[in-house]
């Protein structure tokens, strides 16, 4: 089983994107579960939102405390909370960030990968300039950096979760997936170069 955290605001569409990404593995033969924690319920404010998977039924009902890897929608939060929060050693943090941020050392420790989401979001007409809708993009991304689910999946869990833009938000996805910047382990202030598969380092994400 694994375990995966996201992180967002709301009004990004956090919570869409656990659903829509639950829905894709869903159709690739997994089981799943999906559900948010909501602080305070108002746009802007930190959401977060969690997803199992496994190729067998699963059994347990409570929420994620040590997740396999972690989703960042907004890399403002790294100035606002530790995403890094019971996060497994070795686990990927997928990051919305044009490029690494200063301070690597807060994930020594676990892998990292970006994605320009917001750009990509903005480039499709995705949001507003002051708040961009970057979860397809997220989505993509997250196809890339784990291998799964395929595009094609993700397509089709846009088209039944997001009637709205359904062109524009499968095209984000599939231009993060070609853009994501997927780098190795965190040691200090030291990261891998970027490689073009998350495999090429001998782990299993």
């Amino acid at each position: 089983m694994e375990e995966f955290r996201f992180h967002g605001r709301g009004g990004q569409g956090t919570v869409l994107a656990s659903i829509t990404l639950a829905k894709a593995f869903f159709e690739a033969g997994y089981w799943v579960q999906t559900f948010p924690v909501f602080g305070s319920e108002r746009r802007g404010a930190p959401v977060e939102a969690y997803l199992r998977l496994d190729k067998s039924k699963i059994y347990i009902r409570s929420q994620v405390y040590t997740p396999d890897h972690v989703v960042v929608q907004d890399a403002e939060l790294l100035r606002l909370m530790d995403v890094t929060r019971g996060l497994k050693k070795g686990g990927w943090i997928l990051l919305n960030a044009p490029s690494l941020p200063d301070q690597l050392q807060q994930f020594d420790g676990f892998r990292i990968a970006c994605i320009d989401a917001s750009r990509i979001a903005l480039e499709l007409g995705l949001g507003s300039r002051t708040q961009p809708i970057t979860n397809t993009s997220m989505m993509g991304a997250f196809s890339r950096v784990f291998d799964k689910p395929s595009l094609e999946h993700i397509a089709s869990a846009i088209a039944a979760e997001m009637p709205a833009k359904i062109a524009e938000n499968v095209a984000a996805s599939r231009a993060a997936y070609d853009r994501a910047m997927i780098y190795g382990m965190v040691s200090g202030a030291s990261v891998f170069h970027p490689s073009s598969s998350p495999m090429e380092e001998g782990q299993d994400a």
